[in-house]
């Protein structure tokens, strides 16, 4: 698990303007600009928030599970204890950086827009 684990943290960690910063709790959380996309835990349990039709997808689908903490938000998790795992948290890592991006893109637009 622990190498799956740090598969991820690595992984995660190299993608262009990834910021990664100790976690509260323990475990290392991923930034990009402002916005946190996601954190994994020294357990291997990473969590991730995404707008609620995403979040809705991914657990329809069995690619996440509902966050055991706070149900009711858009936060999912998902355990990394194989390198299959570790694959499909990548990959969900990968959803809320791509969202983050755009998100930020459409910031700097907006920003440009009102500033002309």
């Amino acid at each position: 698990m622990e190498a799956s684990r740090d598969r991820v943290i690595a992984e995660v960690g190299s993608w262009a303007g990834i910021t990664t910063v100790p976690h509260g709790s323990g475990g290392a959380e991923f930034h990009l600009g402002g916005r946190e996309i996601g954190h994994i835990h020294d357990d291997g349990l990473a969590d991730l928030p995404f707008k609620r039709p995403v979040h809705d997808m991914l657990i329809e689908t069995g690619r996440a599970s509902v966050h055991r903490v706070i149900p009711d938000s858009g936060w999912v998790e998902r355990q990394v204890t194989t390198d299959e795992d570790a694959a499909e948290v990548i990959e969900l890592f990968r959803l809320s950086y791509e969202r983050a991006n755009v998100a930020n893109e459409i910031r700097a637009q907006r920003a440009a827009e009102e500033a002309s």
